[in-house]
């Protein structure tokens, strides 16, 4: 027989989610943090845990037959001490959060990614543990983030994991080289040029439109995007046979959210919303219910957009970790700033917390992350991307040469994104 230090070492590299277990025993409340949690049934819903028999948590649970398991996320470390009994001189462990009851009493964690409210259907014995079977009576799953886990004897969250693959969208070439009033031919030679490589290219902003007529080049009608504010707009994005229609959207103007519902119904299939300014720490909130709410509505992507170029990685982290929840199954595609000279940092942050997708600029030319070097940065990496690295760079090189005088991308404020009116979404990063 396998010797227990062996064994413990062994089970210490299988790694479980992190739950507090609480009961309540004539009328008072008890928790304990646990990890041996696991789904039994589906129909009828049952899940059980596993306590250790000389626990008094045990004996309460077996004697009120009825439990609460509280899964925890990944900020709630210090929930989990605090019910492992790992804080000195704590005398209250419910303190400082809020608790809710459903069905049989017990206290449920309404801060945790959910809670299961239980009864005691069976008890085997297991060793030198009780294997608790239960019914599940309640169930609520109130957020959508990362889960704590329990590994190697202690707390931690998932390992950063690079995606397999990865896309990019050109955003803002076309538009800052008109801007700069480019010779039109070449504008529309470096579009074409940038979609033959694999990068989808933004070849209108029709919300900026002066009312004159709009046609898309042929050899652009694959592969090509165009930024709209109304339905009216959108709509003739969509005759011109663009691919994707993009809508931006300020979740702090009050409508915003809605109209842009409007806009894109019955098109959501094709729309990618691009969410402003969505890495200040002053705006989360309305950020990450804008995120819910075009999940919900099931567009192509959201897009969140570092529009003034002044996020910290690790604001695009914590706004991503969160976000990428949210979203499921609509992918992420976000727009990071460069005029700090982080823009790579940035992106490899947004890599590691789950985006797989970015909106570039060749060149820098807007002040986002140059197209040419999130390629290269991608290559480097091992990720795949459709964007071809060699043609990628060619075409940056020869849009350099073509630019003078010459001026350093990182500095340059041309259209820089405004805050769009109640009434109306404006243009996007």
């Amino acid at each position: 027989m396998v010797d227990p230090a062996t064994f413990r070492d062994v089970m210490a590299q299988w790694p479980s989610g992190v739950t507090v277990v609480t009961t309540l025993v004539d009328g008072a409340h008890h928790g304990m943090t646990a990890s041996s949690f696991s789904s039994v049934s589906l129909d009828p819903p049952l899940v059980s845990v596993c306590l250790d028999r000389r626990l008094y948590s045990h004996q309460l649970i077996s004697g009120a037959g009825v439990f609460g398991i509280n899964v925890l996320a990944k900020d709630q470390a210090e929930v989990a001490r605090r019910f492992a009994g790992m804080v000195p001189g704590l005398e209250d462990r419910f303190a400082g959060e809020a608790w809710t009851t459903a069905e049989t009493g017990v206290r449920l964690l309404d801060s945790a990614l959910g809670w299961l409210d239980c009864r005691v259907l069976h008890e085997y014995p297991g060793g030198d543990h009780t294997i608790f079977v239960g019914e599940v009576v309640a169930g609520h799953a109130a957020r959508r983030t990362a889960p704590l886990l329990f590994h190697s004897r202690g707390w931690g969250q998932f390992a950063d994991v690079l995606p397999d693959v990865a896309t990019l969208a050109d955003g803002g070439v076309v538009a800052a080289l008109r801007h700069r009033e480019h010779p039109e031919e070449l504008v529309l030679q470096t579009a074409h040029d940038i979609a033959a490589s694999g990068v989808r290219v933004r070849v209108l902003d029709l919300s900026r439109n002066d009312g004159h007529p709009v046609v898309v080049p042929e050899p652009l009608a694959a592969g090509a995007s165009a930024l709209v504010a109304t339905r009216e707009q959108l709509e003739l994005a969509l005759e011109l046979n663009v691919d994707v229609v993009e809508i931006a959207v300020d979740p702090l103007v009050p409508g915003g959210v809605d109209h842009v519902r409007r806009v894109i119904d019955g098109h959501q299939d094709r729309a990618s919303v691009i969410v402003r300014d969505a890495f200040s720490d002053d705006r989360a909130d309305a950020v990450l219910a804008a995120v819910a709410a075009f999940s919900a509505e099931r567009v192509l992507e959201i897009g969140m957009s570092d529009s003034q170029g002044a996020a910290t990685p690790l604001q695009v982290r914590a706004v991503l970790q969160e976000a990428v929840g949210l979203a499921r199954p609509v992918p992420l595609r976000a727009r990071l700033g460069d005029r700090d000279r982080l823009g790579l940092v940035k992106a490899l942050t947004a890599l590691k917390s789950g985006v797989h997708h970015f909106n570039t600029t060749l060149a820098g030319l807007d002040g986002a992350v140059a197209t040419e070097d999130l390629v290269r940065l991608l290559g480097e990496l091992d990720v795949d991307t459709p964007a071809d690295a060699a043609q990628v760079g060619l075409i940056a090189d020869t849009l350099r040469v073509s630019l003078t005088p010459s001026i350093d991308p990182h500095l340059e404020a041309a259209l820089a994104p405004t805050v769009p009116a109640p009434h109306h979404v404006g243009a996007a990063g």
